[in-house]
């Protein structure tokens, strides 16, 4: 099946030319281009959080799939979604679903339900894909949305990761779609957010989920954040180190209700 855009005209420019266009006043040439096991990266509008996204993928080498973890705000399908065959439009292009990659997770990963409800009107996973298409070497993708996970769950979820990627032998980056802090003056966002960047820089997937869940941080995409530290984790990773952070009051000039975004890279 293909998923057609859900939120095209909001998040992002709606006709391929704009959008071309607007993804490309966040793109940095001159970065050097690093090998990276997986990412952390917003999904606000893109006018709000591009700068950000633009900087993290400006900077990793592109694979063959980008293995894409986001949190699910609209409640539909369930807890674990894998959509696990078909293609996702933007304006922009077409991305395919890796079926290889689709098919390992759903054989190595119980908690992972085949669902493309869950995918239908989300758009943490969707707001990555102007950014990966706006690249010429056109990656496939796998989405995946977490309702809700426990930290054992996410531990499962992010070894059978894992465990998929070392059984195939091409080049996937795992992207962790995230927020920082929601609505809350930039003093607060600042400091409660540094938090969780210090557990990520850390390599400590536990430390993340639970000093979010101490906290009551509002960082929107703590899970599949977590997941992708525990899935690192078991590749390999060795360091973890902040790509660009803002807040959404640098553009709106609202400092009492800002929104945090990070852009981290993990190798």
């Amino acid at each position: 099946m293909k998923r057609t855009p859900a939120v095209a005209g909001q998040f992002y420019q709606g006709t391929a030319a704009k959008l071309t266009q607007q993804v490309e006043q966040y793109i940095n040439i001159d970065l050097k281009k690093e090998k990276a096991i997986g990412i952390l990266s917003p999904h606000a509008g893109l006018v709000y959080s591009g700068s950000v996204a633009g900087e993290v993928y400006s900077c990793i080498k592109f694979p063959d799939t980008f293995l894409l973890l986001g949190p699910n705000h609209t409640g539909l399908g369930s807890k674990i979604s894998l959509m696990s065959s078909g293609e996702w439009e933007i304006p922009t292009g077409i991305l395919s679903i890796d079926e290889r990659l689709s098919h390992k997770l759903a054989m190595n990963i119980p908690i992972v339900t085949k669902d493309s409800q869950a995918h239908m009107f989300e758009h943490s996973l969707e707001v990555q894909l102007p950014f990966i298409n706006y690249f010429p070497q056109k990656p496939k993708i796998v989405p995946i949305a977490i309702m809700a996970a426990s930290l054992e769950e996410c531990r499962i979820l992010g070894e059978g990761i894992a465990k998929s990627i070392k059984e195939l032998n091409y080049d996937i980056v795992i992207v962790a779609s995230s927020d920082m802090s929601h609505y809350v003056p930039e003093d607060v966002a600042k400091q409660k957010d540094r938090k969780a960047i210090e557990m990520i820089k850390d390599l400590n997937p536990e430390g993340l989920y639970n000093i979010v869940v101490k906290e009551r941080l509002s960082m929107c995409g703590y899970l599949p954040a977590t997941v992708m530290l525990f899935a690192a984790k078991a590749l390999g990773a060795k360091e973890a180190r902040l790509i660009k952070y803002m807040t959404s009051a640098e553009v709106s000039g609202d400092y009492d209700q800002v929104v945090g975004y990070a852009g981290m890279i993990v190798k």
